[in-house]
């Protein structure tokens, strides 16, 4: 897998990651999903430049103009409901995306510290030799980034995979970095050293769905 980890340099990313921390900022609803969207563009920016461009004569009021314009057929899938704000802020970027959208949540039978991912809603158009991008903002063990791209694959093989994430844990790097073919790419925005007993990602910043859109009930 090839691993863009964004925070090895500094750039105002610094600055949105920080807030969407901050526990005082955290407060500010609209703020925390605004941040959760500029950090998505940011990230879309950056694998922007790996894609694929073909030539196109543009012509202005005064002239034409060659310009190279993105040439894929992107599919953009979010997990819900967290990625929300994330696909929000790819979407920005990629216009003319086909878009999907997967519900994978944690589900704890009678021991809290052992769980299993449960996958019921599930929209997509066909994957077949498109671009998938796959938009989760928190990457803690990967089971979640594993179980919705397992669930997507009767929709089709897609040409090529971009996993996109706002935080990650290094130990669900390595996880998705085994379970993904070699030519997979993530992008992520941070990473950080460990997960607690409950598979939470240390220091992270919480609930990003909770933060996002307010507290749920549990079943």
């Amino acid at each position: 897998m090839h691993i863009h980890n964004l925070s090895e340099e500094n750039s105002i990313l610094n600055t949105f990651i920080s807030e969407i921390r901050d526990i005082n900022t955290q407060k500010d609803r609209m703020r925390f999903r605004r941040n959760i969207e500029r950090i998505g563009e940011i990230l879309g920016y950056e694998m922007s430049k790996t894609l694929d461009y073909n030539s196109k004569t543009i012509e202005t009021p005064l002239g034409k103009k060659p310009s190279d314009i993105l040439n894929n057929d992107i599919v953009l899938c979010s997990i819900l409901r967290a990625g929300v704000p994330l696909h929000g802020g790819l979407l920005n970027y990629f216009d003319d995306a086909e878009n999907a959208f997967i519900s994978a949540y944690r589900h704890h039978r009678d021991n809290p510290e052992s769980f299993e991912i449960v996958v019921e809603y599930l929209a997509c158009p066909s994957l077949e030799n498109k671009t998938l991008i796959l938009a989760d903002p928190m990457l803690a063990t990967g089971q979640s980034m594993l179980a919705t791209f397992q669930a997507l694959k009767p929709f089709g093989t897609p040409k090529e995979v971009h996993l996109i994430c706002v935080i990650g844990a290094q130990k669900g790097v390595d996880f998705v970095s085994e379970q993904f073919n070699e030519n997979t790419h993530l992008w992520i925005a941070t990473v950080d050293n460990k997960l607690n007993d409950k598979g939470y990602i240390i220091p992270g910043l919480g609930d990003a769905g909770d933060l996002a859109f307010g507290s749920k009930l549990q079943h």
